[in-house]
């Protein structure tokens, strides 16, 4: 077997109790294995796949949330790649897999030599349902992959086709194998992190990750997507509740558990993509969200702030380019202030835990110079911006506020402290995957407006701002891309809608027609506000901060939500489409599509690259899509 990657894992010495499960692979090839629980191995596994800080970093946040828009960093989003950080992923999600398989081989062996116990035949489909979703994040990275990998025999490479078929039958195998009645082990030091062996909502699990996964391959091969996704959503045993989500608690410091977003030095700063999402959306007035104090910071909902043409590109088809809001949005959906703090709101609870790096919303933030060489002090307190991601080339340099941490809204101490639940997979998205289907006319157990609608409230409620829910499903407000809230609100906004802003040089009030967007990769661009484009925005919103890789793959796979350019005031290198004549148009060809394989695959087995790279079709590069995505 090759041992670069998912090489087939010996038993491994086994740790004395179940909090020393994260140990066993301290000797691969060595084992007793009379002392061996194969518990130890899942674990081990589902501990691995939180992805100490070392992977967190460099995967969860500068590749995947940095893909998906959800922070303000170009990194990948720019084409941009570093294979020592995939080396590290890869050499992660190998392990991962690995002990899931191990899990299966002790719990047969165990069995084999008169040693099973009566919970083995129930772990063993856990572990293939949890290697499913591993097998899963790994296409959805790279794309081709082995499945036979842990046959004990030199794996070929197989198709994506093949590996996500493979994992929809492993998923509808596993659940009809598992006994939701067999009691919870009575070893003391059998442990499940997740669900603490209730069978009956790792099956829900199952059949909710067969339901994204059949709706991933659903532009490419949809009659396979809908009998899939029929079959998993009429078992009505599925993710429906906030109790059923498959979550893992987070811990403090430096080990697996930590924070996948703890990193203080990564700002995690407020999106263009979202920010355009947020505002408007829903028809809640900031004043309705915010304490009294805040109030008169509050702008007109007509206005969008003051024009600085020379500091802030407009080189990119945002629709907020160029503008900055010496205030707070008029309205915008109440998710926003309990995700992102405001800046300078000091005494918020979810203000950011890292003093050092976020105390510089003051009256002297920062400084815009301008051509002429004089300069302008911005008082960023309650505040609400963003830029756009990208190359600013001369107006970068004469912007003092770009990035900087504090000066914008950024990512709530909520989310970076550790103290939090990991999810990785929660109940609004099975609504909001059931809505789709229902709108595909696919038989579902909900009508896509009941399920599109319960997925909101359950992502309101996560976000404790359930209050506001009847009224943030009745508006017909839009956003930024021109897009509403109310599901039977199909109307389309129209080119253009009228705002003011303000002349710095004179502070004169001027009127501007302020174009919606064009998402040309989404039906040439001819819609922005029909009943798919809401269930994805509205999936998007509540997948954040936690499901990033669901996000990207939404947008790869559909084009939705609309992600703008980004900024080319000098060239990008790493994305050769983009350029100053087309920034206007989107195309797939400016948005990063995958992970390039790491070189140390390419460098030890040139032939299996090969074969991974022709089943690929097409470049082993960020740019290549994959095959369900988009193309």
């Amino acid at each position: 077997m090759k041992k670069y990657i998912l090489s087939l894992i010996a038993l491994a010495v086994i740790c004395t109790s179940c909090n020393d499960f994260e140990d066993i692979n301290n000797d691969p090839f060595s084992v007793d294995i009379n002392k061996a629980e194969p518990e130890y191995f899942l674990n081990n596994s589902i501990l691995g796949a939180q992805q100490d800080p070392n992977i967190a970093e460099r995967t969860f946040v500068l590749y995947w949330k940095t893909a998906a828009r959800q922070h303000l960093t170009t990194g990948i989003a720019g084409g941009s790649y570093d294979d020592s950080w995939t080396v590290e992923y890869w050499k992660g999600i190998s392990e991962w897999l690995n002990n899931a398989n191990a899990t299966i081989e002790i719990a047969n062996e165990k069995k084999a030599i008169g040693q099973g116990k009566a919970h083995y035949d129930n772990l063993i489909q856990v572990a293939r349902i949890w290697r499913a979703y591993l097998m899963s994040e790994f296409s959805d990275n790279f794309g081709p992959q082995p499945i036979q990998a842990f046959k004990g025999v030199n794996p070929g490479f197989n198709s994506e086709k093949e590996v996500y078929y493979f994992i929809l039958d492993e998923l509808k195998d596993a659940v009809a194998k598992l006994d939701v009645n067999q009691p919870v082990p009575s070893n003391p030091n059998a442990y499940d992190m997740v669900y603490g062996f209730k069978w009956g909502q790792w099956v829900k699990y199952a059949n909710s990750m067969r339901m994204r996964v059949a709706m991933r391959i659903s532009e490419v091969d949809p009659a396979k997507a809908k009998t899939e996704f029929e079959a998993a959503a009429n078992s009505n045993m599925f993710i429906s509740t906030s109790d059923d989500n498959f979550k893992v608690k987070e811990d403090t410091g430096w080990n697996p558990l930590s924070g996948v977003m703890s990193r203080e030095w990564n700002s995690q700063i407020l999106s263009a993509t979202l920010n355009n999402m947020y505002i408007g959306l829903g028809g809640i007035n900031s004043t309705d969200q915010l304490p009294a104090a805040q109030h008169t910071a509050v702008k007109n909902a007509d206005y969008i702030g003051i024009r600085y043409d020379e500091q802030f590109s407009t080189m990119t088809n945002d629709p907020s380019a160029g503008y900055w809001l010496d205030g707070l949005p008029n309205k915008i959906d109440p998710r926003a202030y309990k995700t992102f703090y405001i800046p300078g709101d000091f005494n918020n609870p979810i203000y950011s835990l890292y003093p050092t790096y976020t105390n510089q919303a003051s009256t002297n933030s920062g400084d815009l110079t301008f051509a002429n060489g004089s300069k302008l002090t911005i008082n960023t307190v309650n505040t609400w911006n963003t830029t756009t991601i990208g190359s600013w080339g001369v107006k970068g340099q004469r912007n003092g506020l770009r990035g900087v941490i504090g000066c914008m809204p950024a990512l709530g101490k909520q989310y970076r402290e550790g103290k939090n639940f990991r999810i990785f997979f929660a109940s609004w998205e099975t609504y909001f995957l059931m809505a789709e289907a229902a709108l595909k006319g696919w038989a579902v157990p909900m009508s896509d407006d009941a399920a599109y609608n319960k997925g909101i409230q359950d992502s309101f409620a996560y976000n404790g701002v359930s209050q506001f829910y009847t009224q943030y499903i009745t508006s017909t407000d839009y956003n930024r891309d021109g897009t509403s809230v109310a599901y039977t609100h199909i109307t389309e906004p129209g080119t253009f809608h009228t705002m003011n802003y303000k002349d710095p040089s004179t502070g004169n009030m001027v009127s501007v027609d302020i174009k919606y967007p064009v998402n040309t990769i989404y039906k040439n661009g001819s819609v922005k506000n029909d009943k798919l484009t809401k269930i994805i925005t509205q999936k998007y919103i509540a997948n954040m901060p936690w499901l990033p890789l669901e996000s990207w793959s939404d947008q790869r796979r559909l084009g939705l939500p609309f992600f703008e350019n980004p900024a080319v005031e000098t060239p990008l290198v790493n994305l050769p489409n983009l350029n100053s004549g087309n920034y206007m148009t989107n195309s797939i060809q400016n948005f990063p599509q995958r992970l390039r394989y790491p070189s140390t695959f390419r460098n030890t087995d040139q032939d299996g690259y090969t074969k991974a790279v022709q089943l690929l079709g097409g470049q082993d590069a960020v740019l290549t899509p994959l095959w369900w995505a988009k193309h």
